[in-house]
């Protein structure tokens, strides 16, 4: 049993046993405090009766246009809460505020390219890739203080204003762009 709720200020003194995962980003207070303040309704935790974290999402709307898309910058759960369904969980629920509150074409998010699991994971929400991102996590200062130039996959999913299909492409991993394309 856990309930899913939106994500609080004070939640940010509770993630500590998530955020220690290697596969997580984490960022400075500020930025979650922005997320929080520009989109509360992208942001959510799922808690344990015990009050303990299990996992949390954080995205934004951004784009305009046909580009006019919820992006997922954070979405992790606490290894010990892993294989539940929580992800699966937290991911319908932002999908569906980015589809009938902010009306988005699609969601979209970044992956490392060698997190095969979280891809796996996202393919079998129905997101796909888009393109390659070359040295996403080093170049813009993404992720472990810009040390690293690992590629990221943009993965993304078509919501209902986007019955045609035109925010995917079956060929996305043979696209590759430079970071700088997608600053």
């Amino acid at each position: 049993m856990s309930v899913l709720r939106p994500f609080r200020a004070s939640d940010m003194f509770k993630f500590g046993n998530i955020n220690l995962d290697v596969w997580t980003e984490t960022y400075d207070l500020g930025f979650y405090l922005n997320y929080l303040a520009q989109w509360p309704d992208l942001c959510y935790v799922q808690e344990a009766p015990s009050g303990r974290m299990m996992g949390y999402v954080l995205g934004r709307a951004e784009g305009s246009s046909l580009e006019w898309h919820a992006h997922v910058t954070a979405l992790t759960v606490a290894p010990e809460y892993r294989r539940l369904g929580l992800a699966r969980k937290m991911m319908n629920v932002f999908e569906m505020v980015s589809d009938e509150i902010y009306k988005a074409f699609f969601v979209d998010l970044y992956v490392r390219c060698a997190n095969s699991l979280a891809i796996a994971m996202y393919e079998g929400f129905g997101y796909s890739v888009y393109r390659r991102v070359r040295e996403y996590y080093g170049t813009l200062g993404i992720g472990k203080g810009g040390r690293d130039e690992e590629d990221a996959f943009d993965m993304r999913k078509p919501l209902s204003r986007d019955p045609n299909r035109r925010s995917v492409r079956s060929n996305g991993r043979e696209m590759i762009v430079s970071a700088l394309e997608v600053s």
